[in-house]
């Protein structure tokens, strides 16, 4: 860094009244932590979509409308072989009802959204629903792909 040395007690050419030299400036520059933010900010937004893919399943479509949502919901899905997933843990059925019961913040009010492949077993995604309901959840969902109009 280069500095300019000028013929005024090194005050650059400025001089306070009564001829005394101004002294160091100790304001913090905020500009680079800004700029540094802004980028961050962007990368966040771009990759927190992609963080929330969860387990891969081909979701069956519907004539259903998107739901507004401000907070995230459990998800269990399950896959078209019948495996069954907590967010995206494998877990054994018979162990849904507790393990919902430990992590749900909002008690038994938690929004529970339920992922079923379009090949996945009936009987499997009706047996994870009635474990669901069973343990005293109610607000129970399906989750589906909304169908394109042809």
């Amino acid at each position: 860094m280069g500095m300019a040395v000028g013929g005024n007690n090194g005050s650059g050419g400025r001089r306070r009244r009564g001829g005394r030299s101004k002294g160091v400036i100790s304001e913090i520059n905020v500009t680079p932590l800004v700029d540094v933010m802004l980028v961050l900010l962007i990368i966040f937004m771009v990759a927190a979509p992609m963080m929330t893919v969860g387990v891969p399943i081909d979701l069956p479509e519907t004539q259903a409308k998107a739901l507004n949502s401000e907070t995230q919901p459990i998800t269990i899905s399950v896959k078209n072989d019948g495996a069954v997933f907590l967010q995206e843990t494998p877990i054994p059925t018979d162990e849904i009802a507790a393990k919902l019961e430990a992590i749900a913040t909002t008690g038994y009010n938690e929004r529970i959204f339920v992922r079923g492949d379009a090949t996945a077993p009936y009987g499997v995604i009706a047996d994870v629903m009635a474990r669901i309901q069973g343990a005293g959840f109610k607000n129970i969902g399906l989750v589906t792909q909304q169908k394109k109009d042809q």
